[in-house]
């Protein structure tokens, strides 16, 4: 990954976090047929959106996972993640497992926990890190996200947080309904508390709303 050189200011970046489930529990090849598949549909997504790779930095590489931080440009509102790439994402991942029905194949579908937040990013030598990337980071490892994930049938479970939720999601822009987001999980950072959102977005209306609720109460 190529980061800037050191710099005395942060830089404000929204934050796109993918991990996929269960990756420790297969072997390295499935791993491998994982991790490019991921990439591969991650781009189609970005792609369907229009979203190009001048508005990101370069992808950063988590082992079971990818790490995009995009730019604050007009070309990439929030709303166009939420409303369109995510979605896509969603569907790319249900057309691929699909095709991977037939037994002996299951290792290699892909279910994905996705993170949406915006913030502050610093950028040193060695990478990038801030306090904005540790939200992000255990919002999309909290224990409820991963149990919502694996309660669904849907490939894709999306945590949004608060700074998201309240600037874009509860004011319904670009169609985006703030009903089928559940506030259903809660970290904790050096004290204080960050609240997640959990959606759906391969479950349309009521159906997404009910599997949210009947997740609450496995958190």
């Amino acid at each position: 990954m190529e980061c800037p050189l050191a710099i005395d200011r942060p830089r404000h970046r929204i934050i796109l976090a993918l991990d996929i489930e269960r990756s420790t529990c297969r072997v390295d090849a499935d791993k491998a047929a994982l991790r490019s598949t991921l990439y591969r549909l991650f781009h189609q997504a970005l792609e369907s959106a229009g979203i190009q790779p001048d508005y990101y930095d370069g992808f950063i590489d988590r082992g079971d996972g990818i790490l995009a931080l995009i730019r604050p440009v007009d070309q990439v509102p929030k709303t166009l993640l939420l409303s369109h790439a995510i979605p896509a994402f969603s569907r790319l991942l249900a057309d691929h497992n699909s095709g991977l029905s037939r037994p002996g194949w299951e290792q290699r579908q892909l279910r994905v926990r996705v993170v949406l937040h915006a913030g502050e990013v610093n950028y040193d030598d060695n990478g990038c890190f801030g306090e904005a990337l540790d939200v992000a980071f255990r919002l999309l490892d909290a224990a409820g996200v991963k149990r919502a994930l694996g309660a669904a049938a849907d490939p894709l479970i999306l945590v949004v947080s608060r700074e998201i939720y309240e600037s874009v999601v509860r004011h319904g822009h670009d169609g985006i309904d703030q009903h089928a987001f559940r506030s259903l999980v809660q970290v904790r950072i050096a004290g204080r508390r960050y609240p997640g959102w959990v959606h759906v977005p391969g479950s349309p209306g009521r159906d997404n709303v009910a599997e949210l609720d009947s997740y609450r109460r496995l958190a």
